[in-house]
Order: structure tokens, then C-alpha cells, then sequence
């Protein structure tokens, strides 16, 4: 693997910890989760190959940290974070984001606010559940996991917000365990660290954004939606179906489920280049 040139950015409340492979046109990569730079590191260098990649750590995660500890998050601030990494790096020409889970939120929300500086967004699985028609369900759900996060703990919490992201998958045939790769198990110890701000923070303030449609609808030949195709049932699979569907667009299937990116890195890689290119 290539070591990235690493840099930090100043932003408003924080300060961000990106990281810079490669050359060509700029390829922002949005993590998700508890994800940041090392979420894409079984990618980021075949990509680097045709890009200038940059990833980062969310501000309030890892290396990225905050100025106040407590401060709300939302997605307004964190797709700004975005944009001031893109003016920093490709201050002259469009850039091409890639954004997962919450990062895609992120990403589907600097498309709408910052058009003239996106040229491609691929978003994987953005769980923006107030686009869909059952979206009251999915509020109580988020209600539920911050009740059950602030009386009894992450783990009690955790368990409420999964039993709700899978309660719509036919759980007759399980599905096969997938062996994570080295560099993901590796993470493992900086997942839990950060999943009390994940959970406390970051999933209120995402699953509560409800995206500018029409604006969606006006920039869709820039927007590929895409979606993990062992996904199909879950919640978390839905809304890109849904805006898909609306936008009148084809929804892209990657491989694997939520995670395909760790799970299965090279094939998710090669999709990723093909969705760029087309």
C-alpha cells in the first residue's frame, strides 16, 4: 500500500485529518459509520491509479476532532466538511465524490447545495428514511435507539437499532458469515471507539435529513444510487431504491450488503471505477 500524503484542515468546530493519494482528477471518498481514511485503504490505491483519491475522517471521529465534544451533529456541517476539502484540493475543476451510508448523506446534500463543483456522485446506500412513504415508523425507530442509548447503554442500543435495520429481511435462510479482510478486522478496536458518537450523534442528526428532491430530480445525470445487492429487504436499502425509482434512474447493485466495501474491496472497487467512467 502506498503511504498517503496526510494533512489536516481547518474547519468551522473542527479540524480534519484527510488523506491524499495518486493524480488526476479528484475522487472524494465519504465514509460511513465509524468509518474514515482506513475504510477505503483495500481501494484507495487501484483508484489512485487513475485519481487523485482523498479521504478523511469525519469530523468528531478518529483523527478528526472536535472542538466541542457535545456539539450536534448535522448534515449541513459535515457535507460543508466536504466542500472545503474539494475547494483545498481542486479548487479549479469538478471533483467526483463517492460516498457510503452516512457519507452518502453527505455526499446526496453537497450534489444539491454545491452542483458546479461535482461532476459525479455515487452514493451507496444513504439511509435517508424520511423520503420514504412509512417514514414515521423509521422516526419512532431512531426515537427508540436514542431512549434505549441514554437509559441503559451503546450495547442495548445497538441491539434496538439492528433488530430495526433487519426487520424486514426473510430471516428463514441466514445468511453465511463473511470473513472479514485483515485491514478491516484491524479496525475493530476504532469502530467501538468511535460508535457512542456514531449512535448518540450521527444517527439522529443523518436519519432525520430529508434530501431536496426536486433538486435531485434536476441534477440526476450526475447521481448514480446504489445499493448492496445482498441489501434487498433491509431498510437500509430502501430509500436509494425509492429516489431511484422517482429520479427515473437506474439503481446500481455492488457487491455484498451494507459494508460490500469491506467485505468484498475489489469487486466493489471495480464497480466503482465503471460507475465514474459511465
Amino acid at each position: 500500500m502506498t503511504d498517503p500524503t496526510i494533512g489536516s484542515l481547518r474547519v468551522t468546530g473542527a479540524t480534519l485529518h484527510y488523506e491524499v493519494r495518486g493524480q488526476g482528477p479528484l475522487l472524494l471518498l465519504i465514509p460511513g459509520g465509524t468509518g474514515g481514511t482506513a475504510s477505503f485503504d483495500a481501494i484507495a490505491d487501484d483508484l489512485a491509479a487513475e485519481y487523485t483519491v482523498a479521504t478523511y475522517d469525519p469530523r468528531g471521529m478518529s483523527r478528526s476532532t472536535l472542538d466541542d465534544t457535545e456539539a450536534e451533529q448535522r448534515v449541513t456541517e459535515h457535507a460543508d466538511d466536504a466542500f472545503r476539502i474539494l475547494e483545498l484540493l481542486s479548487p479549479d475543476e469538478p471533483a467526483r465524490v463517492f460516498g457510503a451510508s452516512s457519507g452518502a448523506i453527505a455526499a446526496l446534500h453537497l450534489l444539491t447545495t454545491r452542483p458546479q463543483r461535482l461532476e459525479r456522485v455515487v452514493a451507496h446506500e444513504p439511509p435517508v428514511v424520511e423520503v420514504l412513504p412509512d417514514a414515521a415508523e423509521h422516526r419512532a425507530l431512531i426515537a427508540r435507539v436514542q431512549a434505549t442509548f441514554h437509559a441503559q447503554g451503546l450495547t442495548p442500543a445497538m441491539a434496538v437499532f439492528a433488530a430495526g435495520l433487519k426487520k424486514d429481511v426473510d430471516t428463514t435462510e441466514p445468511k453465511a458469515e463473511t470473513k472479514l479482510p485483515p485491514q478491516a478486522a484491524a479496525r475493530a478496536e476504532q469502530t467501538m471507539a468511535d460508535l457512542p458518537y456514531f449512535v448518540g450523534r450521527i444517527v439522529p442528526g443523518f436519519m432525520s435529513y430529508a434530501p431536496d428532491i426536486p433538486q435531485l430530480e434536476a441534477l440526476s445525470d450526475r447521481l448514480v444510487l446504489a445499493c448492496g445487492q445482498d441489501s434487498r429487504g433491509e431498510l437500509l436499502y430502501r430509500p436509494a431504491a425509492f429516489l431511484a425509482e422517482r429520479l427515473g434512474t437506474e439503481l446500481q447493485h455492488f457487491p455484498g450488503g451494507h459494508t460490500g466495501l469491506t467485505t468484498h474491496p475489489a469487486e466493489f472497487g471495480e464497480l466503482l471505477r465503471k460507475a465514474f467512467r459511465a
